[in-house]
């Protein structure tokens, strides 16, 4: 990395770390998360890529995701976790959350990869994502490192709590009837109706020869979901 930093490009650097309310202690290691390695094969000055700090980087997220989500849920199976972790570390989630803190802008790039669009390309901006988390682990350690990904995350997470809440009410109704009577679920279709791309279906469900709820929804699944949720609120559960 190199020491003579231009004074332009540290005010810089100041202004991005309080961007992501981050106080770097040594701003090199910001420099060094957001250099490409195109610009240090160019580069006059000796400057070191964002390689290895995008290895740290990736596992410190990994780390950071799964004990958020381990806190966040605490009902949730081994399985379940590890499908809402793959789909928040996933690349299109990370460039988009590095578009929103505009770290493409701020990237150190080659002539060739900058006149390519390099600031724009989902793998790039993955890559300065992670090596940016892996210098706040550096520089201010774990449990800064931790709170930075939960900022950045907030709102997937929410997100994806409004997703699995939706998924849930065939669960809980599956369980309400196991515990309290001995007769089988059934949904049924009983309309469809919309054009190809704007469907809506209508779901009821049955326990045993009882109807206790109905349902619209985009899907037939999401149609049962309401319908469950509709018998939930019948048997007095919710």
């Amino acid at each position: 990395m190199s020491h003579h930093m231009t004074e332009t490009r540290r005010a810089e650097l100041v202004r991005l770390s309080a961007f992501l309310d981050v106080d770097f202690a040594d701003l090199s290691l910001l420099e060094e998360a957001l250099t490409h390695p195109s610009y240090v094969n160019e580069a006059r000055e000796r400057a070191t890529h964002n390689e290895r700090l995008e290895f740290l980087g990736d596992a410190v997220l990994e780390l950071a995701i799964s004990t958020y989500l381990y806190v966040a849920y605490p009902h949730c199976s081994e399985g379940e976790l590890t499908k809402m972790r793959a789909s928040l570390v996933q690349s299109e989630t990370l460039a988009r959350l590095a578009r929103r803190l505009h770290l493409g802008a701020h990237l150190r790039m080659g002539r060739g990869e900058m006149l390519g669009g390099g600031a724009e390309r989902q793998n790039n901006l993955e890559n300065v994502f992670e090596a940016v988390i892996g210098a706040v682990y550096l520089d201010r350690g774990w449990d800064a490192a931790y709170s930075y990904v939960q900022r950045q995350f907030t709102e997937e997470v929410t997100r994806l709590r409004q997703e699995h809440a939706v998924q849930d009410y065939k669960t809980m109704l599956q369980e309400y009837v196991q515990g309290h009577r001995h007769e089988c679920i059934a949904y049924e279709q009983v309309a469809e109706s919309g054009p190809d791309h704007d469907k809506r279906f209508t779901m009821r469900v049955r326990i045993g020869m009882e109807v206790l709820g109905e349902g619209i929804g985009r899907s037939k699944k999401e149609a049962e979901q309401h319908a469950a949720a509709a018998a939930l609120a019948r048997l007095g559960t919710r």
